[in-house]
């Protein structure tokens, strides 16, 4: 048996975790709840339970293992601590150093976001590429941008908050982080239906939208039947999505954006609409960065988990 790796991609309700053999196979994935009591508390204990088990049934001896691969929902510094994982119950923890006295294997943690891009970048849409951004549209916008290869942590591993970025001086809703204007307030999911009630709100432009629960998935399915309305309010999210990613790509000059994430299921669409108004924003020589679709889906944090366990 050739040696193995072991990823942990936790999450808000359950941790995925997976095995994979160091050319990147995925041999194994599972699922454990979350349990967030006594301060998150029971977490990384679940967690070294769940792989010492696994490590039993498959007959893999400690020796065996290069390493365990941890993503986390926070920032994350280069020696495994995060400072404050509010949706988990904690505050400033060496996850590295818990998790290595708890299975006796070396760890390596990393935030979530920009441990699911190393994923996209070793097996999933940016492989081939080693300058990258990998951009999540979910309820938020999590980044993770990776140069020659490398993470870009950041001093307390807050490199690749791309979300937070200022777009919006007029903004007058407060963003999660406490800002305003915000790049998430109005390209992820939830922005995207914000700009859409906004937009319904102020027209009395017939549209199928006034018929139907508002989302990112009915507002891009109105455009692809060619609402008008729709097609008005995916011209608007385009251009804060090509201007946040202008912003992004003046600083990291990356070759590829790869895009991920539950708005990212409308397909080319969201692409078409974003990398107009990119190239229109966008510094000359960042003009030809390549627009791709994320391929890993959920899996991507596990790939990425494990590939910076290989790293080590």
């Amino acid at each position: 048996m050739g040696k193995r790796i072991f990823a942990a991609d936790i999450g808000g309700t359950t941790v995925k975790l997976g095995m994979f053999t160091v050319e990147g196979e995925l041999l194994d994935k599972w699922e454990i709840d979350t349990r967030k009591e006594n301060n998150g508390g029971f977490i990384l204990p679940d967690i070294a339970d769940s792989i010492k088990a696994k490590m039993e049934s498959e007959n893999i001896a400690k020796e065996d293992v290069i390493g365990i691969g941890v993503g986390a929902p926070g920032p994350v510094d280069k020696s495994g601590v995060i400072y404050k994982a509010v949706n988990l119950g904690w505050g400033v923890l060496n996850i590295k150093e818990e998790l290595e006295k708890l299975t006796g294997v070396t760890v390596m943690a990393g935030n979530d976001a920009n441990v699911a891009a190393l994923g996209e970048m070793w097996k999933g849409g940016g492989e081939g590429y080693s300058d990258l951004v990998v951009v999540t549209l979910g309820t938020g916008i999590g980044g993770g941008v990776i140069i020659d290869g490398r993470i870009v942590t950041g001093y307390k591993g807050a490199g690749g908050e791309i979300g937070h970025i200022h777009i919006n001086d007029d903004e007058t809703e407060v963003c999660g982080c406490g800002n305003k204007g915000c790049f998430e307030q109005y390209a992820s999911a939830t922005g995207i239906a914000r700009l859409a009630n906004r937009k319904l709100g102020s027209s009395n432009e017939d549209s199928v939208l006034r018929k139907c629960e508002i989302n990112a998935k009915t507002v891009f399915d109105a455009v692809k039947a060619g609402d008008k309305l729709a097609m008005e309010i995916a011209e608007e999210f385009g251009e804060y999505l090509g201007k946040g990613l202008a912003n992004v790509a003046d600083v990291t000059n990356p070759e590829v954006f790869v895009i991920g994430g539950g708005v990212s299921k409308a397909g080319q669409v969201i692409i078409d609409y974003g990398q107009k108004y990119f190239k229109k924003y966008v510094f000359h020589a960042c003009r030809d960065a390549k627009f791709v679709l994320a391929k890993l889906g959920n899996d991507a944090g596990i790939y990425g988990a494990a590939k910076l366990a290989l790293n080590m």
